[in-house]
C-alpha cells in the first residue's frame, strides 16, 4: 500500500441514550461506530460497504469532524484531527472534503451554481483571489464536464446527475487530498452512475486524490476500489484488496453481501449457492456479546458469545485468502456469488 495519507485509530462514536425530562440521565447509547481502524493510502481509493444502519455514514462525519470522536484517533498527516478546533481545524478541512449522497439536498437552492463552487474560497480565501473566483469557478465546471457558461443558473434546472457534478466540484474548489464519498450514487440512475464513477477516477488521475468511497452497490465499489473495507453494526468484520474480498472472502458475513449480488447469467444463477442470514439486524443500542454477527451466523459456538474476534490476518490461510478478518473460524467458502 502507498504511503498512508489517513490513519484511523480504534474510532468510536457513541449517542447517548437518556431518560427524565428534567433531570436527565444516560441510561445507555446508540454504538454506532465501535472501534473502527484502517489506514488510506495516498492516492488510493478505499471502499466501505455494509447494510443499512451499519455505521458508514457516521464514520464519514466522523473522519470529517461534522461529527465529534467518543474516542480514538483520526490521523491525517501523523496530525489528530480529533481533537483541533477553530482555525486549526479549518485548515485541516481544506485538504480533507465530502461528496454528499443526495444532490437535491446538498445544494442550497437560493444560491446560483456560481455562489455554491464558489463558496469555499470565502471560507479560504487564500485559495483565489476575489478577482479570480469567477474564472477558478468556471475552471472546475469544466473539469466536471458541465459547461462553465452554467455559473449563473439554479440547482433545480439541472439533473440529478448534473447536481452530482457540481457537488464534486466544490468538493474540488480547494484542491483538497483526500475527498469522503458518502453514497455518492445511489439517488441517481444506471447511466449516470456510470458516468460519474468514470469522472471520479478521471479526477483522481489528474490530481492525485484518495477517496473513501462509501456504497452499498458491490459491483460499483469492486469497479472504482483498490482495497474494501466491510462493516457490520459499528465495526470493520474484513478488509483487504478487491481481489482478496470479491474472490476470497473468509468472513461469513462478506459471503452473505456477496451471494445476493445479482447475476446476468442464468447458468450461473443456478450454480452458485445463496446464503440466507436469518433473524434481524440487532439494535446498536444492545449489541450482542462477543462476535456481533454471530446472531445471525450458521458457524456460531460458544467461544462467539463470550470472546471478540480481532480484525486480524488468519494464521491458518495462505494466499489471497490471508487477508484481515475478525472471525473465530474464518476460511475460503467453496462455492460464493461474488457477482
Amino acid at each position: 500500500m502507498a504511503e498512508p495519507i489517513l490513519e484511523v485509530k480504534d474510532l468510536v462514536k457513541h449517542y447517548p441514550l437518556t431518560q427524565g425530562i428534567v433531570f436527565k440521565r444516560q441510561v445507555g447509547a446508540v454504538r454506532a461506530v465501535d472501534g473502527v481502524s484502517f489506514e488510506l493510502g495516498k492516492g488510493e481509493t478505499l471502499g466501505i460497504v455494509g447494510e443499512s444502519g451499519c455505521g458508514k455514514s457516521t464514520l464519514a462525519k466522523v473522519l470529517m469532524n461534522l461529527e465529534r470522536a467518543t474516542a480514538g484517533q483520526v490521523l491525517f498527516k501523523g496530525e489528530d484531527i480529533t481533537r483541533l478546533s477553530g482555525a486549526g481545524l479549518k485548515a485541516v478541512r481544506r485538504n480533507i472534503q465530502m461528496v454528499f449522497q443526495d444532490p437535491y439536498t446538498s445544494l442550497n437552492p437560493r444560491m446560483t451554481v456560481g455562489d455554491i463552487i464558489g463558496e469555499p474560497f470565502e471560507i479560504h480565501p487564500e485559495v483565489a483571489p476575489k478577482g479570480d473566483r469567477r474564472k477558478a469557478v468556471q475552471d472546475l465546471l469544466d473539469v466536471v464536464g458541465l459547461n462553465p457558461e452554467y455559473i449563473n443558473r439554479y440547482p433545480h434546472q439541472f439533473s440529478g446527475g448534473q447536481r452530482q457534478r457540481i457537488g464534486i466540484a466544490r468538493g474540488l474548489a480547494l484542491k483538497p487530498e483526500v475527498i469522503i464519498c458518502d453514497e455518492p450514487v445511489s439517488a441517481l440512475d444506471v447511466s449516470v452512475q456510470a458516468q460519474v464513477i468514470n469522472l471520479l477516477e478521471q479526477l483522481q488521475n489528474e490530481f492525485q486524490l484518495s477517496y473513501m468511497f462509501i456504497a452499498h452497490d458491490l459491483s460499483i465499489v469492486r469497479h472504482i476500489s483498490d482495497r474494501v473495507g466491510v462493516m457490520y453494526l459499528g465495526k470493520l468484520v474484513e478488509i483487504g484488496t478487491e481481489e482478496e474480498i470479491y474472490s476470497h472472502p473468509t468472513h461469513p458475513y462478506t459471503q452473505a453481501l456477496l451471494s445476493a449480488v445479482p447475476v446476468p447469467d442464468p447458468t450461473g444463477r443456478e450454480q452458485r449457492e445463496r446464503i440466507l442470514l436469518s433473524g434481524d439486524i440487532p439494535s446498536p443500542a444492545n449489541p450482542p456479546s462477543g462476535c456481533r454477527f454471530r446472531t445471525r451466523c450458521w458457524k456460531a459456538e460458544e467461544r462467539c458469545a463470550s470472546e471478540v474476534p480481532l480484525l486480524a490476518v488468519p494464521s491458518a490461510l495462505s494466499g489471497p485468502a490471508a487477508h484481515e478478518s475478525a472471525c473465530h473460524f474464518a476460511e475460503v467458502r467453496d462455492v460464493i456469488g461474488s457477482g
